[in-house]
């Protein structure tokens, strides 16, 4: 990956809905060329799909929390059984599995406070494995959906 590349990544984190001929002409390249870079991009999975941005509170989803997970199992299958699971609860936006205590990190949306109690104590708390789920509410977002820095090496 070059810096023409970079840019091209840099230009379509901050607008995906470009034309090829815009895009080419903001990283100061022909059409043509700047095609086969998008494509070779999208074929290296460097660029892996296109979509948009949406307000959460739009959908009427103006409830935001942070649940840690601790397991008190984390055997292959216990572990596999868990990610897929989570992975099937559309309120959780984000999942990460993480170094140390505790295992995991959930960022769930849902409309309120009595629609999360319903997934935490109905989804979350009889998910496998699970031994403590501990929350956070989300008071604002500072940072969000931040492009990608163009790291290099």
């Amino acid at each position: 990956m070059d810096d023409v590349d970079r840019k091209i990544l840099a230009e379509l984190q901050q607008d995906g809905r470009l034309t090829v001929t815009e895009l080419a002409a903001r990283v100061r390249l022909s059409v043509s060329p700047c095609h086969r870079r998008l494509r070779e991009l999208e074929r290296s999975g460097a660029i892996q799909g296109y979509r948009a941005v949406v307000d959460a509170a739009a959908l009427g989803l103006n409830f935001e929390a942070l649940v840690f997970v601790s397991m008190r199992q984390e055997d292959r299958e216990t572990v596999a059984e868990f990610e897929r699971a989570v992975s099937e609860l559309e309120h959780v936006l984000d999942a990460q599995r993480l170094f140390g205590e505790p295992d995991y990190l959930l960022r769930v949306a849902t409309a309120d406070l009595a629609a999360f109690q319903r997934l935490y104590d109905e989804r979350l708390a009889t998910l496998p494995g699970v031994q403590r789920l501990t929350s956070t509410l989300v008071m604002k977002h500072v940072v969000q959906d931040r492009p990608l820095p163009a790291a290099r090496g």
